[in-house]
């Protein structure tokens, strides 16, 4: 009887991955990533950058279409929402983003599978490719949404203002925050049995960043640096000062709250596991 129970309780334990499974099938695609080259790291994290700035698109779009008609609580429900759609392509399409490499990346550091300049290297060329891709998103958009009539060029402004107008704590605990979720979005997905579920999880946690307008490094780099090209309110400077802090938040996030907790657990989930038998 204890035989059965143990075999139907390991059949539940593979069917919904153990941490452990989980744990490997990161540190398998951490290290493709770190073992990367340069040029495949820098095209795949351009792409990322591009791809989320569309999460900007559906935000603006929304928001001109929802003023004045729709009331304010429903607007800010349905802008939350959309603010999943570039996630969703840049997750389900394997592109790289660098808030999900901050907790992704330290695990083989933590398995001693990878050293501090691998890991460097990919954060450096990722995060950088990924404002390039931002920067020519927000050009993009700027010049086709009021092109098109479906984007009121005033939203631009009052988005990025939303994002910038707080202090530097303020940014830094709510970029903590949206770090801790991405890398929890990671993880979970792993988790996801097929595209459908991980596409559920995907939209599901980043609708959280969306509605919380928790700070988020790139997709909130395509919002604010859109806010720079139409709107003379907001500056350069803001825009830096959101960087700064944001980045700061979404890598202290990810490495403190995903990384190194979820590892933790993982490996000792691991090791009582092989003591059982």
């Amino acid at each position: 009887m204890n035989a059965a129970t143990d075999l139907q309780s390991d059949g539940l334990e593979e069917a919904k991955k153990a941490p452990g499974q989980i744990l490997q099938a990161e540190l398998v695609e951490a290290m493709d990533a770190l073992t990367r080259s340069s040029l495949r790291l820098f095209l795949s994290g351009l792409s990322a950058g591009l791809d989320i700035g569309f999460s900007l698109f559906l935000v603006a779009v929304v928001q001109t279409l929802g003023q004045g008609s729709l009331s304010e609580p429903v607007l800010k429900i349905l802008v939350g929402m959309m603010y999943s759609f570039g996630f969703i392509l840049v997750v389900v399409g394997r592109s790289e983003l660098f808030t999900e490499q901050t907790s992704l990346a330290i695990l083989p550091l933590l398995s001693r599978q990878a050293s501090f300049k691998m890991v460097f290297r990919l954060w450096g060329i990722v995060y950088v490719a990924n404002l390039i891709g931002a920067m020519l998103f927000a050009v993009l958009v700027v010049i086709i949404g009021p092109a098109l009539g479906v984007i009121d060029v005033k939203v631009f402004g009052e988005l990025s203002r939303s994002i910038v107008d707080h202090p530097g704590w303020v940014i830094l605990l709510s970029g903590m925050l949206a770090g801790w979720l991405m890398g929890l979005l990671s993880w979970l997905v792993y988790a996801g049995r097929d595209t459908i579920s991980q596409i559920v999880i995907v939209f599901l946690i980043t609708s959280v960043i969306g509605l919380g307008h928790l700070h988020h490094c790139i997709v909130g780099s395509v919002e604010v640096l859109a806010g720079v090209f139409a709107d003379p309110g907001t500056t350069l400077a803001d825009y830096g000062h959101f960087l700064l802090w944001t980045t700061a938040g979404n890598a202290l996030g990810g490495v403190i709250f995903v990384s190194l907790l979820k590892y933790g657990h993982a490996h000792a989930s691991q090791y009582e596991r092989k003591s059982k038998y």
